[in-house]
Parts: structure tokens; sequence; C-alpha cells
């Protein structure tokens, strides 16, 4: 099956490149209310469902134990920018849990923004760990570990107890069964497991609700939620569309970004649950398809259409910053989205 065209770039008035997407609504009796492409393909989620990673961290007393605070929880389920306010939070994470940077398994990177890159320059520093845009999540997971009374070393191994526990929840959440066959090894080196793009869009749901979760587990749920939702600038970062969006929605929504062009997102006010992903792996493609649906099934007072329009538009510029066209929501898509949505 071949996934219809979700989004347009132009130059003038011409199409000059488009991508390919999948969408999956569905809500917490996996009911699809929308289905765009192939939804039942399995795809890796990567980092759009590190707040289902965090769930064990919040359930086994291990953030209260730690003294996490909204902020630490958000970047706990974060793919952050690398500022300075997410390097910090990240070491007093492991601080408190009695570690540091070198335990930290995920590796390391370069800022996301230039300012960043040019303070450590100026100051003849290289990344280290905790500018690693999951060392939130590992810093989490290095907490758990500690709680749980198990080895730090090794936490990314599919069979640490840490990984194991993660598991776990995952099989909950989605209904499938993750076996080695379908799992990979994520940017930071721990297992991703494949499962079908609408097992995710019911999983959100569940998880934006509690509806479908035990009572322990939609506890630990709400709370990551409302900390990612208090505190969207620990989830992404300036400028970034998950901040930008969750500040704008002032709670009414949770979204997410993994690599490779997958987004998921969770809309608690309809019961719903959104997986999506584009074919190429393009992050401007899957920006422009979440703010399309996102566009499709709310009521949006000012302010919050203010912002979708930026982000369901983005403009493509010249290296004059002139406007030279745009990034769009392809009409049969937008049609399809408006139709099931609306």
């Amino acid at each position: 099956m071949t996934n219809p065209v979700a989004v347009e770039v132009t130059r003038g008035t011409l199409v000059e490149s488009f991508h390919r997407g999948t969408v999956a609504v569905a809500d917490t009796t996996g009911r699809l209310v929308c289905a765009i492409g192939n939804t039942r393909e399995r795809v890796f989620p990567r980092s759009a469902i590190k707040a289902f990673q965090a769930l064990p961290l919040v359930e086994s007393g291990a953030a209260d134990a730690l003294d996490f605070d909204d902020a630490e929880l958000a970047l706990a389920c974060a793919s952050h920018s690398g500022e300075a306010v997410h390097v910090n939070a990240a070491r007093v994470m492991l601080i408190k849990a009695g570690l540091s940077e070198d335990d930290l398994e995920c590796g390391s990177h370069w800022p996301r923004r230039m300012e960043d890159i040019a303070d450590l320059i100026r100051a003849d520093e290289t990344p280290c760990p905790l500018h690693n845009n999951c060392s939130g999540k590992h810093a989490g997971f290095l907490g758990l570990a500690k709680v749980m009374g198990v080895p730090t070393r090794g936490y990314v191994l599919p069979d640490h107890p840490v990984q194991q526990e993660i598991k776990a929840v995952l099989e909950q959440l989605t209904g499938d069964t993750l076996t080695s066959d379908i799992c990979g090894t994520d940017g930071c080196s721990i297992p991703t497991y494949a499962t079908p793009l609408e097992s995710f869009a019911r999983a959100f749901a569940c998880f934006g609700t509690g509806e479908g979760l035990d009572p322990e587990r939609a506890k630990a749920a709400e709370r990551i939620y409302e900390a990612c939702v208090n505190e969207p600038f620990m989830v992404a970062g300036t400028d970034r569309f998950c901040t930008d969006v969750m500040a704008a929605f002032n709670g009414r929504v949770f979204v997410k970004t993994g690599a490779e062009g997958v987004f998921c997102g969770a809309v608690p006010e309809l019961g719903l649950g959104i997986a999506l992903k584009c074919d190429d792996g393009a992050t401007r493609a899957s920006e422009v398809m979440m703010a399309a649906v996102l566009e499709a099934m709310l009521e949006m007072n000012e302010d919050e259409a203010r912002t979708l329009d930026r982000l369901v538009n983005p403009p493509v510029l010249t290296r004059r910053e002139v406007q030279a066209g745009e990034v769009r929501p392809g009409k049969d898509f937008l049609a399809s989205l408006k139709s099931a949505l609306s």
C-alpha cells in the first residue's frame, strides 16, 4: 500500500517536493476515528514515547524518593535542545540519585542551537552526555535503577531490569507483544520496538485520559502529563514545535516528536490519541502533519489558532529570509482530516 501525499513543499506557485505519510487517531478502545494510509504497519516510535518510558519512574515511587519536580519529570520525557537549563536540570537529576554524567550511557552530541554551540566553543569545551537530547530520560532511567537497587551499569541493554520494566509498560499500553525480531536500537542506545501506528494512537488516548489503565498507572500518567504541559520548555526548548504547541494550548494537548518523522499526541478533552509518521523521515513534514491534525480536531481561541496557523504553513525562505514558498498539507490529506475529525 502506498501512503498518500500528506505534505507539499512549494516554490513559487509550483509544488517542488512532497512527503507521503500515515495518520492514526484512536480512542481508548482502539476505535479509529481517523485512518490515513497504512496504520497497521509497524513503525519504530523512537522518542515520541518517552512519556511512556517515564511511567516506571513514577509508578515505582522513584520520582518521589529522588524528589524530582515537574521540570525534572518533563525533562525525563524530553528531546531537549541542550540549552543550559536542560543540561543543568539533567545534572541535578543525577546528583539527586548520587550519580554523575559519567554514568550516562546515551553518548554526546552538540546542542541544537548555534548560540549554545558558541557558548561551549568560547568556553573551550566540547559537549558531554548531558547535552544529549535524551539525557533527562537517561537520568530518569538511572534514578529508577538506583531506587530499584539494581546495577546502573548497562541500564540501556534490553535485558536490564529498567528496560524490562519499560517493555512491560509498552506491551500493556499498546496491546502488542514485543519480541526481539521487532526490536531495534535507538540513537541513544536503548531498545526501541516497532509496533503498529494505530496501537500507539490508542496508547496515547489511554495515557491522556487514564481510561483502560489500572489506578496506579493512570495516576502516574496524569502526573507525567501535567509535568510536561506545565513545563513545556523542558520537553524541547526555544522555537521548538512541542514546546510552542503545549505552551499555547495550556494543558489541552500533549505532543511529542520522535526521530524519522514520527509524532504522537494526546487530546484528553476528546478522549483521543494521535500517532503519525512521515514516510521519508522528514521532521518538517511530520510537524505540519501534526499541526494539521490538531487544527482539524480542536475548537481554538485566537492565540491557539495563531500558533497552529504558523505551524501548518511554515514558509520556505531564501538565505536572505525572503519567502520563496511554503510547506503545507496536501489538499486531499487535509480534506480527509476534516472529514474524519471536524
